[in-house]
């Protein structure tokens, strides 16, 4: 039997620079671990995260570090003993007891070594030296020459996380350090050495494949490897020196495994025990997969060529956003944060996170995670925004962790793609590299058209891989065309305002993001600058986006008033930042029949940050969480403008059809009804897009200041403005404010007085832990809404302060 002795104790960390004042000869370490981590945890360095301390922090990145430990062996006959590396970030050399045993280069695959001739009986030193990934860099530049990189340092001519060298939402953190775990393995005769694993539909029936390579060692006599799942077990005998096998089993009609809007998740357990003849078991396997079909439907049709998931045969709107590494130290993420981080991915109704490739393969409980949740997953290859040579070194470093990974990930249900770069074939054909590359010299394309589809054909032909983000499918037609592939939206935001968005009908948008700072308690937590303002060096230096916060201020023109104040600064960029996403969400959602997805940019930060983000690094709402939820509601009813006039849309993603009328009205903002309609018998069938035109006295032309077209259809609601907030004759609010305690915290209800548009209740402004349940809340006057804060704060209602704590479009116009 294989034995498993993990080396997570007893580690020390020392500088190589032995000119560095200040450092101890050895520190305590952590494992798994990182420099970083292990300097703060000794008090030898401040936060990187706090203030402005991230640069104080360059100089780690560029020095050289050595982790050590002392661990007991035993030197055994018969059994070979191997050092298992799950991951080395990232140009490492490691030594055992004197001896080199091997050489790194990549942070993104596993390493596993014979040390059966140099273990001792006793004590055993090993060493691990990691190099300055600069040094190393500068190096690899000489050697392949220059490639573009649109971000600082060398992450294109290394495999490593291309974001520890910065980006405009994240630090300059370049990282070194055993970020996985490391240990000692024993095993006699065979192990497998490679299982690979995949679940289909054939029919009624499921389908498990299955691959295993072995290794072995001295007697390579005859074993078995039996396998079982859902009550279905089969033997696969391996025939003496033979050291594959491939079998399958069929799993008769299991439940389907859906993604989480439309049905369950089940889970069958899958084992694998590799046994001898007189059956003692020497391995084992361990994997629960679910069986669904899958398929990536890009063929030519009237509009030019599709980009459709279509899953157990149903061709799915996908509902997404980009996760990126969730901590620039990715260790420090346990497996509670990703089933927390995903909940609530689901919660605001994203039913697909896109793993964006500027950061990592996750850890394996991110995908099960994923798996138990119904959250589908776009798995980006990992490159992003540079060219990459194809050459060796680097070439055999990219076939490696590509095996190495999709074989670990390619058992998920939860895996639909396999993407090859993001944005790299785009940067190419139009961010000015192709006079930088010199004629014959490699950037990439190979692997995204080569090398890394033909490794998906081999090890996990049942799932699609597409070449790269955006990508139209053919390099005769330009990489981010509307009609073709998936397409990045960033002239809106970076250009131009968001209602820009409705120029474009994709067949799926990959990313489009709008920014707006963390939430004022991360804020705070992570900036001590007084005053806090948008210019104070520490707001500041948490904005890492080119002229973001100019960015900022412009993306309000037209729309609401520039802010005169830190804290209406902060709540005008929020809203602003909801309110885009959501326009853009519910314009490619209304042309469902041609756009098959939105996958906004982005869901999580790795860092206290004003970025594109839902979820700030603390975990805490933004007010873009709160429009993703309504934005991306399975039934969602929105008023789109079509030819000359309005019209009501009922966008419908459940399995059921969707039947009510739709009662309309315009109204002024005093409450005065101007004219009303319905639609009777309305039937918005499933995965449909149905509009209505507006009666003409609704949307009579003009640009009135003080009136709005409401439409409802069962508890859904929808508004049309005349005019943006700016010119809106909004009144400065008026409301009446109850707060009655429940369970694990308390009700808030808010009751109009006059028309509140967008109203949200700050709930970190209260309690830097409390959660509210909703925001931007459009009210009648004399309509009311409940609030519920989560919390374990008394709250009276004398906190809940009007133009701090519960803010409006209302008091930004009319001030307050």
């Amino acid at each position: 039997m294989i034995e498993k002795t993990a080396l997570n104790s007893g580690w020390t960390l020392t500088c190589n620079d032995t000119g560095r004042p200040g450092l101890p000869d050895a520190i305590p370490a952590t494992m798994p671990g990182c420099v970083h981590t292990d300097l703060l945890a000794n008090r030898l360095i401040p936060d990187p995260y706090i203030d402005v301390n991230e640069v104080t922090n360059d100089w780690i990145g560029k020095t050289d570090w050595t982790y050590r430990c002392m661990f007991e062996a035993m030197p055994r006959d018969g059994r070979v003993q191997e050092l298992v590396f799950d991951g080395l970030d990232t140009i490492v050399t490691i030594v055992l007891n004197g001896e080199e045993i091997g050489r790194t280069f990549n942070m993104h695959r596993s390493y596993r070594f014979d040390v059966s001739e140099l273990l001792k009986a006793g004590a055993n030193e090993l060493s691990v030296t990691f190099r300055s990934a600069y040094a190393y860099g500068a190096e690899m530049e000489k050697h392949y020459g220059y490639r573009p990189n649109n971000y600082p340092g060398p992450g294109n001519l290394m495999r490593k996380m291309a974001c520890n060298f910065g980006w405009d939402w994240g630090p300059t953190l370049v990282t070194a350090g055993l970020w996985k775990p490391v240990r000692l393995e024993s095993w006699d005769r065979a192990r497998l050495a490679e299982t690979r694993v995949s679940a289909t539909l054939a029919g009624r029936d499921g389908l498990v494949k299955v691959h295993a390579r072995l290794a072995r060692h001295g007697d390579d006599g005859p074993c078995r490897l039996v396998a079982a799942i859902g009550g279905v077990s089969t033997t696969a005998a391996i025939a003496p020196g033979e050291d594959t096998v491939a079998f399958e089993l069929t799993l008769p009609s299991p439940q389907l495994w859906w993604p989480h809007h439309l049905g369950a998740q089940p889970l069958y357990p899958l084992t694998l025990r590799l046994i001898d003849d007189a059956a003692t078991q020497l391995d084992s396997f361990e994997r629960e997969l679910g069986f669904r079909s899958l398929r990536l439907d890009t063929s030519a049709d009237a509009h030019g060529s599709a980009f459709t998931f279509v899953i157990n045969d149903v061709p799915l709107f996908i509902a997404g956003a980009n996760w990126i590494p969730d901590d620039c130290f990715p260790q420090r993420v346990t497996a509670e944060r990703y089933v927390a981080r995903i909940e609530e991915a689901k919660a605001a109704n994203i039913h697909m996170l896109r793993v964006w490739g500027g950061g990592i393969f996750e850890t394996d409980e991110f995908y099960q995670a994923c798996d138990r949740t119904g959250m589908l997953v776009w798995q980006d290859f990992l490159f992003a925004c540079a060219a990459y040579p194809e050459e060796e070194p680097l070439r055999s470093e990219v076939e490696a962790e590509v095996r190495d990974n999709v074989v670990r990930l390619m058992p998920h249900a939860s895996l639909v793609l396999w993407n090859g770069n993001n944005e790299n074939i785009w940067g190419f054909d139009e961010w000015g590299w192709r006079p930088i590359i010199k004629a014959g010299e490699s950037w990439g394309l190979g692997y995204y058209l080569d090398l890394l589809p033909r490794l998906c054909c081999e090890i996990d032909p049942d799932r699609p891989y597409y070449p790269g983000s955006p990508y139209s499918g053919s390099m005769e037609i330009e990489p981010n065309a509307d009609a073709h592939g998936c397409k990045h939206i960033w002239d809106v935001w970076n250009d131009v305002g968001y209602e820009v968005y409705r120029n474009y009908i994709p067949r799926f948008c990959s990313e489009f993001g709008w920014q707006a700072p963390a939430a004022w308690a991360t804020i705070e937590e992570s900036v001590h600058d007084a005053p806090l303002t948008p210019q104070s060096n520490g707001v500041f230096h948490h904005q890492k986006a080119t002229q973001g916060n100019d960015k900022l201020i412009r993306g309000l023109a037209g729309h609401l008033p520039a802010p005169q104040t830190m804290d209406d600064w902060h709540f005008a960029t929020q809203l602003n930042q909801a309110r885009a996403i959501r326009f853009g969400i519910e314009h490619m959602r209304s042309h469902r029949a041609v756009c098959k997805g939105a996958v906004v940019w982005q869901f999580n930060d790795c860092w206290p940050v004003t970025s594109w983000a839902a979820l700030d690094s603390a975990g805490r709402r933004k007010p873009l969480w709160y429009a993703l939820k309504a934005a991306y509601d399975p039934r969602l009813l929105t008023i789109q403008p079509r030819g000359h006039g309005l019209a009501a849309v009922a966008v419908n993603e459940r399995t059921l059809f969707w039947r009510a009328k739709i009662a309309g009205k315009r109204i002024k903002l005093d409450g005065t009804v101007l004219a009303e309609f319905e639609f009777w018998r309305l039937l918005c069938d499933r995965f449909e897009a149905k509009e209505f035109p507006l009666p003409e006295d609704i949307v009579t032309p003009g640009l009135p200041k003080d009136e709005v077209v409401v439409v409802e259809m069962l508890d859904r609601r929808a508004f049309h403005y005349f005019v943006e907030d700016i010119d809106l004759a909004l009144p400065a609010p008026r409301l009446a404010i109850d707060v009655s305690g429940i369970d694990g915290g308390v009700a808030v209800t808010v009751t109009a007085q006059n028309f509140l548009k967008d109203l949200c209740l700050m709930a970190d402004r209260l309690d830097p832990d409390a959660v509210v349940d909703s925001m931007l809340v459009t009210l009648l006057p004399g309509e009311s809404h409940v609030f519920v804060v989560r919390t374990g704060t008394a709250i009276m209602a004398e906190d809940i302060t009007v133009g701090t704590v519960l803010r409006s479009a209302n008091d930004l116009v009319a001030g307050g």
